[in-house]
């Protein structure tokens, strides 16, 4: 019965006067340990978010210090230093500490009459991100479906000009003339993200945004992409059945690199027949046209390439 702080009551049974009466017993006032507990343990910076440290000193006999016990919390972040004292109540002291502008890590601890609790880290994290800006980097402005085109945004911080956390998910969104959307994606190291994507393979104009999805956004941008080739050859060998196309050059007169895709559309008496698709080689991309598949009769030939269209009509196949 003497362990415990509370309230004793007792009473006196079997006598003919009601005899009762109560027995406070207090805690000592020495505390020998501090319970003591933090959260959360990430915050956003900005002031407006706070973590809560929860005290519970307590006697050698495992019962909280009598209220209105004096607890110093301390806590250190960046250069600065504080104390702040508060009172328990109800068992307990606890202080809701907001959070600086910076980001970084706060350090926390309490002490009651000369016993020190440990340490514990608060993670003071970025706050929600503001808009940024957009760059493109590339080697040349030519669409040769082969060189990359890089983004990159600015230094991506918070209103309080904290860098936002690395690896933060960034989204580029690209719309070309058809209205047709690419994605391409990058996540922040130092505050910056970068995202790389092909050049088209014929004439272009991108308009190019980055969002931060749900958060920020960057301004837009427009790419424009310059045709690579200007005309290329066509001949036709084995009965018009071995249909080559090339040389295909560059900018340069160069040989384009391999892998331009070259397409050949066949119809028959103005339906579409077959799509076929190729992928250029030493400058040449070369379709046979199977006697089993395509018989003998007239049809119509479409190649395209580079976004230059050559159609033959009245293609005859014997």
């Amino acid at each position: 019965m003497s362990k415990k702080r509370g309230v004793l009551s007792w009473s006196i049974i079997n006598s003919s006067e009601e005899i009762s009466g109560n027995i406070s017993i207090l805690s000592q006032q020495q505390p020998t340990t501090i319970e003591t507990y933090v959260g959360p343990p990430s915050i956003d910076a900005g002031g407006l978010d706070y973590t809560m440290l929860v005290v519970i000193p307590t006697d050698s006999l495992d019962n909280p210090i009598l209220d209105h016990s004096k607890v110093d919390v301390k806590y250190q972040f960046l250069k600065s230093e504080k104390s702040q004292p508060i009172l328990t109540d109800k068992l307990i002291g606890y202080k809701n500490i907001f959070s600086p502008k910076k980001s970084g890590r706060m350090i926390i601890s309490s002490e009651s009459y000369g016993l020190n609790s440990k340490e514990f880290d608060v993670n003071i994290m970025p706050a929600i991100a503001t808009n940024f800006k957009l760059f493109a980097s590339r080697n040349h402005e030519y669409a040769d479906g082969n060189q990359i085109t890089t983004f990159y945004t600015s230094i991506i911080k918070d209103k309080n000009r904290n860098i936002v956390s690395d690896g933060s998910y960034i989204e580029f969104y690209i719309t070309n003339k058809k209205g047709d959307i690419l994605k391409t994606t990058g996540t922040t190291i130092n505050g910056v993200a970068h995202a790389k994507i092909i050049h088209p393979d014929f004439e272009e104009v991108w308009k190019v945004k980055a969002y931060f999805i749900g958060i920020s956004e960057s301004n837009a941008i427009t790419i424009k992409y310059k045709k690579v080739i200007e005309d290329y050859t066509v001949s036709f060998t084995a009965h018009n059945r071995s249909i080559k196309i090339g040389p295909l050059k560059s900018f340069m007169k160069q040989i384009i690199p391999d892998g331009l895709s070259v397409k050949l559309s066949i119809y028959k008496n103005n339906t579409l027949t077959k799509e076929l698709f190729k992928e250029s080689l030493n400058g040449f991309a070369t379709f046979y046209l199977d006697p089993n598949i395509f018989e003998n009769n007239l049809y119509k030939i479409v190649i395209e390439t580079a976004g230059i269209k050559k159609e033959f009509k009245s293609f005859k196949l014997w």
